[in-house]
């Protein structure tokens, strides 16, 4: 290995990953054969050894991973820090989703045919990114989403969002993103039969159809008498994330790995469940969240989406309670003059009742000192009504 040892030791993007054979230039205080361990480096190239890096074996991939001990700015970690460090990130970040499922094509290629509601025989075998994936690389961006869009070649689109938070409007946004893609695809005077479908997989952090038990929600054009009548096109998904449970799916296997990676793992996940780990694809994604592979540059974006996602979900909250707020003042308003027009109304029913009654006394004939004795009013108020 030549590493220079400056470049090494602050600027390296970590991790820094290699074969497994240079051990042997890897002085541990304890067995390098433990999954991690601190290390010191011998490097032939520094004028003195690199001190505390951490080391994370991979023995099933051929490699390790080593990552820095300093902070941002160059600070030393402790070693109680680095321990302390979470072993997962949560894979709904967008700094963590892209990094799965916008620079891994097998992985995102595994979650479209898992989640997909896809004809036998039309599984997905390769894809290409179409864009670079949408999330606006600023703290006043609009929504907490991570947009990954790819095609197969020649053939199907696919656009895959992390929603972090539920909106009324996101069933349009999702409809018009889905609808610009179909669209676009189509030059002017090109045969409308070369356009193909679009398929928009939307996984939400949030229950936003409390009143239905299912988690999996499919939209698509049918005839509304006959739905075997399809008009192709535009091909819509909705996971709710929350109402995911893995027993209820036996028969779809991926789907079930997917959905609890993305529900299990995260920064209290200490051993991830060995059935993640078992399967090929779903070890990689583990693999790719876990901390120790992100720089320090990669850990404050991380935190920064969350911090922001915090916010929006805070000011989410105040806003439905001020909404709530204020229909609640406006109910008492509504019910306080409800009241008032009900009182009103009962006065004006005896007051016309008594009217009535004086009419019908005076038509009878008898004398305003009768009514007065009839009816306990005075005078004044017979002659007033």
């Amino acid at each position: 290995m030549s590493w220079p040892h400056a470049k090494f030791a602050k600027y390296a993007k970590w991790p820094t990953s290699f074969p497994l054979r240079t051990l042997r230039e890897v002085e541990s205080p304890r067995s390098v054969s433990q999954a991690s361990t601190w290390i010191t480096v011998k490097n032939a190239d520094a004028p003195s050894p690199i001190h505390n890096l951490f080391l994370c074996l991979k023995p099933s991939k051929g490699y390790g991973i080593i990552y820095s001990s300093f902070r941002r700015g160059g600070v030393p970690r402790t070693e109680a820090e680095t321990k302390d460090m979470a072993k997962y990130l949560d894979p709904k970040a967008d700094v963590t989703f892209k990094k799965v499922f916008g620079e891994h094509k097998n992985l995102l290629i595994s979650l479209l045919n898992a989640l997909l509601p896809l004809d036998e025989g039309r599984r997905v075998e390769s894809i290409e990114y179409m864009t670079p994936e949408m999330v606006p690389d600023t703290p006043t961006r609009k929504d907490t989403s991570v947009d990954v869009r790819c095609e197969e070649t020649g053939g199907r689109k696919f656009i895959v969002e992390m929603q972090m938070e539920w909106r009324a409007s996101f069933k349009q946004r999702v409809l018009l993103n889905a609808s610009k893609a179909y669209v676009r695809q189509l030059p002017k005077g090109d045969e409308y039969n070369l356009l193909q479908p679009v398929y928009s997989l939307n996984l939400v952090n949030e229950a936003f159809e409390p009143d239905k038990d299912e988690y999996y929600h499919y939209y698509r054009l049918v005839h509304y008498l006959h739905s075997d009548r399809v008009l192709e096109g535009l091909h819509l998904v909705f996971v709710e994330l929350p109402k995911f449970k893995a027993g209820s799916l036996a028969e779809k296997k991926m789907q079930a790995l997917w959905l609890r990676f993305l529900t299990e793992i995260g920064e209290s996940t200490e051993q991830a469940p060995q059935d993640l780990i078992d399967d090929p694809h779903v070890n990689e994604a583990l693999e790719i969240v876990e901390e120790s592979a992100y720089s320090d540059a990669e850990r404050y974006e991380y935190e920064r989406f969350w911090d922001y996602a915090s916010r929006e979900a805070t000011k989410e909250a105040d806003m439905k309670t001020a909404v709530a707020q204020r229909d609640a003042a406006v109910a008492q308003r509504d019910a306080a003059v409800a009241r008032a027009d009900a009182e009103k109304a009962r006065a004006d029913a005896a007051t016309e009742t008594l009217r009535q009654t004086v009419f019908n006394l005076k038509a009878m004939g008898l004398s305003i000192e009768q009514i007065v004795t009839a009816t306990g009013l005075t005078a004044v108020e017979i002659d007033a009504l």
